[in-house]
């Protein structure tokens, strides 16, 4: 549920430019978060070398692939639902193999391969590099799986192919896994244990970004604020690593640095971050940079202490409390966003308004929220009875969006007068003749395009705004132009 899941984006077709020497084509669509649309590039660059092409027709597939999400039930339903179409095409063709990816692929495995026979190939997110090997297999008449979950893999040593980018932002995954046995995700049974990239690795691809002109990079993990390199392993053994691996280690403030410095003029954002696990000392790195942007995605889930340990969310209301007064103090400006569920087993009237007024205090720039879905195999599923009522749900959760839209309004007209530094990444939805880009808090802007262009820094100064999107107008490019 942390995970944040851009609906405009589900279902995606990966293309990139032809191989005139590849003869095989190569249909995938991406559903889920960030990490599932980052894991599709490596999974392209792994197939653009064993010869296959792209295609957004899918009548035309060699193979199909679906890279699916496991955090709510809707995203499975959607992934099902797309399985029935893809198979259905391949009754027309069949020389057409259809595989699974990612979190689903792992959790139902032995449905999709045996039970329902509705794929030829199931590979887990660790398990990408095996992915010539499995085709092989599939070629030859045979199923194929592969959903071990690896201690070490990172895939630090594959360059994504950046599909359907707009050229100037991208990710850059920096941590596999999660160790936060939250009772309601199923992400530590599905992307396995804890482990961090080398950091070397992760400015070797920031420098690469910025020489292809990218001019903004999201550092990408389950839990950014674990990361933790000591030469390599889980997070969990560095208490026994030696004394000069603890001596060199580097943390996730000290990657952001690392990040900052390589490219002063490139614009540094993270996610997903835990409250348990974000230190003073990345607040305070975030405040020494400008090029580090001043927002933070910080998932509380619930106001309420006593649900917060029946997630086993590792921080309390008060803890929280004191880490967004150390981000409010340290960076005034700083944009704050929240994943909030409502109706969670047990959660009592009480609760509802503790998560109320937990919002009232931090008044949130953006915010995720969802009823809670029950998830087969967490801690919660086998434990806790969903004993909230449906239409309970509901109108919890429709109580939580109204006063988070009146507090993200509230927000972005506090930018309202100011000159801010945008970074062009497009056209305007709306219009034709505007630019849309964001400013440091992650807030969307749009202006006329005038002589700036994609990729541009500009100033522009804010003269209005609706509850989501500042409207202004360029006033000069910014010095990191």
């Amino acid at each position: 549920m942390e995970k944040i899941i851009n609906e405009e984006v589900q279902g995606t077709t990966l293309t990139l430019s032809k191989n005139e020497k590849s003869t095989r084509k190569l249909y995938i669509e991406s559903y889920g978060c960030q990490m599932n649309f980052s894991d599709s590039e490596i999974v392209a660059s792994i197939l653009a070398k064993e010869g296959f092409n792209t295609t957004q027709e899918l009548a035309e597939a060699d193979l199909v692939l679906v890279n699916t999400c496991s955090i709510r039930e809707k995203a499975e339903l959607t992934v099902r639902k797309r399985l029935e179409k893809f198979n259905a095409v391949k009754k027309i063709n069949p020389k057409m193999k259809v595989g699974v990816l990612g979190c689903m692929a792992e959790r139902l495995k032995d449905k999709f391969l045996d039970e329902e026979k509705i794929v030829d190939m199931v590979v887990g997110p660790d398990a990408y590099k095996d992915l010539p090997n499995l085709i092989q297999e599939i070629d030859e008449g045979r199923n194929a799986v592969n959903v071990i979950l690896s201690k070490d893999e990172t895939y630090g040593d594959i360059a994504p192919v950046r599909l359907n980018t707009n050229g100037v932002t991208a990710f850059v995954s920096i941590t596999r896994g999660c160790d936060n046995m939250c009772t309601f995700c199923v992400v530590p049974f599905t992307r396995g244990r804890e482990r961090s990239r080398n950091p070397v690795s992760i400015i070797e691809e920031v420098n690469e970004l910025w020489g292809k002109g990218f001019k903004e990079i999201t550092l990408l993990g389950q839990n950014v604020d674990s990361y933790l390199w000591y030469g390599g392993g889980l997070k969990k053994d560095f208490e026994k690593a030696s004394e000069i691996q603890k001596a060199t280690s580097v943390n996730f403030a000290k990657l952001l640095e690392l990040c900052a410095l390589a490219q002063p003029k490139m614009r540094v954002r993270f996610s997903t971050s835990n409250p348990q696990d974000m230190t003073l000392d990345v607040i305070e790195t975030m405040s020494k940079f400008e090029n580090i942007c001043n927002y933070i995605h910080l998932p509380v889930q619930s106001g309420s202490n006593r649900i917060l340990k029946a997630m086993n969310r590792l921080h309390t209301r008060e803890q929280y409390f004191e880490l967004i007064d150390n981000i409010r103090q340290l960076i005034p400006d700083c944009a704050i966003s929240q994943d909030m569920i409502s109706g969670f087993p047990t959660e009592t009237e009480e609760d509802h308004k503790d998560t109320l007024s937990l919002m009232e205090y931090v008044k949130y720039d953006y915010g995720f929220m969802f009823a809670y879905s029950e998830r087969p195999g967490t801690l919660a599923a086998r434990k806790l009875a969903d004993d909230v009522p449906e239409n309970t749900k509901k109108r919890r959760l429709a109580e939580v969006i109204a006063l988070q839209r009146k507090h993200g309004l509230f927000r972005t007209q506090q930018h309202v007068g100011k000159t801010q530094e945008i970074l062009i990444e497009g056209t305007s939805k709306k219009s034709d003749s505007h630019w849309m880009g964001r400013n440091s808090q992650n807030t969307v802007a749009v202006f006329p395009k005038e002589h700036y262009k994609i990729g541009d820094f500009v100033m522009v100064k804010i003269n209005d705004c609706t509850s989501a999107t500042l409207i202004g107008e360029g006033v000069d490019y910014s010095k990191n132009n």
